[in-house]
C-alpha cells in the first residue's frame, strides 16, 4: 500500500538525505514538500527544497512557510552545521522552477482536506506550519492520518540546551500547539536518533548505489560529518530526519512507547519534551495531556540497510 506524505522540511543536509530517500521509496507518495526556517532561513529553505526536487526530477508543489518562531525573535539557524547554503558549501545550483503560491500552512489545509483521513505529515524542521494549520482549519486534526515528528528527547539529553533538541526549541510554543492537538503523533527524537552514526563508508555506499542523489548527500555530508566528528578519531554524522519516513514503511523497525506529552515553553525550559510513559502517574496535569508515541528503540542495521537498499531503487 502507498501512503501519501506531506514532509515538513528546512533543507539541511539531513533534510536532503531524508527527501531524496522518500522520492526513492516506493511505499510513499509525496504530495509536496512545505518548508520552515530551522537549519536555514525560510527563503533558503525553499530554494534548497526546488532544487532537491530538481536534482531527483520530481514534479511536487514546494511552498515557502513560516519564517519566525510562534514567540520571539529570528532564530540564528545553524550554519556551522550546515554550511553557509544549508548544503555544505559545495555551491550547488540555484533551481529553475518556481514555487507554488499558497503558503505551506494552507498547502497543508488543502491537501488534507482532499484526502481526509489519508495524508500524514512528517514534519522535521520546527513545527510552526503545522501550528498554523491548526489556527486556520482545526477540524484538520480529525481529517489526518498521522503526524511523524523528528524532534524531542524524552530520554536523554538535548543537543541545544541540556533539555531540549533543536526542532522543538525553535519553536517551543508552535510544539505545544501541535502537540495539545487531537491527533495521532509519532515522535522520533534523539533518544533513537543518536543511536545509529553513519560512517564516511555509508555515504560512499549511498553515492556507489545512486551516484546523482547519493553523490550529492555524499558531496554536501562532508561538511556536516566535520561537524559531529569534532574531538572523535574516526568521522561520523546523524540523519535523523529519515528516520519517521523510515518508521512509515517499516515499522517493525521501531519500539514505541505510548504516554503524555507536555512541551515547555518558559525559557529555563524552552523546547523540552517531558515525556510520562503510560502508568508512570496520577497526576492530572500529565493526564490530562495528549498521547503520543515515541521511538526509544531501533534496529540499527537493518535501518541502514533500509536507507541503502532505497537509495538503489530504480
Amino acid at each position: 500500500m502507498v501512503e501519501k506524505i506531506i514532509l515538513d522540511t528546512d533543507p539541511g543536509i539531513d533534510d536532503a538525505m531524508a527527501i531524496f530517500f522518500a522520492f526513492q521509496a516506493k511505499q510513499l507518495d509525496v504530495l509536496g514538500l512545505t518548508t520552515v526556517y530551522g537549519n536555514v532561513p525560510v527563503e533558503m529553505s525553499a530554494k534548497n527544497a526546488l532544487a532537491l526536487v530538481e536534482l531527483a526530477n520530481v514534479n511536487i508543489p514546494v511552498c515557502k512557510g513560516v519564517g519566525m518562531p510562534w514567540v520571539g525573535e529570528e532564530s540564528t539557524y545553524a550554519h556551522f552545521v550546515h554550511g553557509d547554503d544549508g548544503f555544505g558549501n559545495i555551491n550547488h545550483p540555484a533551481p529553475k522552477g518556481e514555487l507554488d503560491s499558497r503558503s505551506s500552512a494552507q498547502f497543508i489545509v488543502d491537501t488534507v482536506k482532499k484526502y481526509p483521513n489519508e495524508v500524514t505529515i512528517v514534519a522535521v524542521g520546527p513545527l510552526g506550519n503545522l501550528a498554523l494549520a491548526l489556527r486556520l482549519a482545526p477540524e484538520i486534526q480529525h481529517l489526518v492520518k498521522s503526524v511523524n515528528i523528528m524532534g524531542g528527547a524524552a530520554f536523554t539529553l538535548g543537543n541545544v540546551t541540556p533539555v531540549a533538541e533543536a526542532n522543538i526549541w525553535n519553536d517551543a510554543h508552535a510544539a505545544e500547539i501541535v502537540f495539545s492537538a487531537e491527533w495521532p503523533i509519532n515522535m522520533f527524537g534523539l533518544d533513537v536518533t543518536y543511536k545509529v552514526p553513519f560512517s564516511p563508508t555509508f555515504m560512499q555506499e549511498l553515492s556507489k548505489v545512486n551516484p546523482v542523489l547519493g553523490g550529492f548527500v555524499k558531496r554536501a555530508s562532508e561538511f556536516y560529518a566535520d561537524f559531529y566528528s569534532q574531538g572523535k578519531e574516526q568521522k561520523e554524522c546523524f540523519f535523523h530526519d529519515a528516520f519517521p519516513l523510515a518508521y512509515i514503511m517499516h515499522p517493525e523497525l521501531f519500539e514505541m512507547t505510548t504516554g503524555h506529552m507536555r512541551i515547555g515553553t518558559d525559557e529555563l525550559h524552552r523546547g523540552q519534551t517531558s515525556f510520562a510513559p503510560i502508568g508512570s502517574t496520577m497526576s492530572p496535569y500529565w493526564l490530562n495531556a495528549q498521547k503520543v508515541n515515541v521511538a526509544t528503540k531501533v534496529k540499527h542495521a537493518d535501518l541502514t540497510q533500509l536507507f541503502i537498499d532505497t537509495y538503489a531503487l530504480d
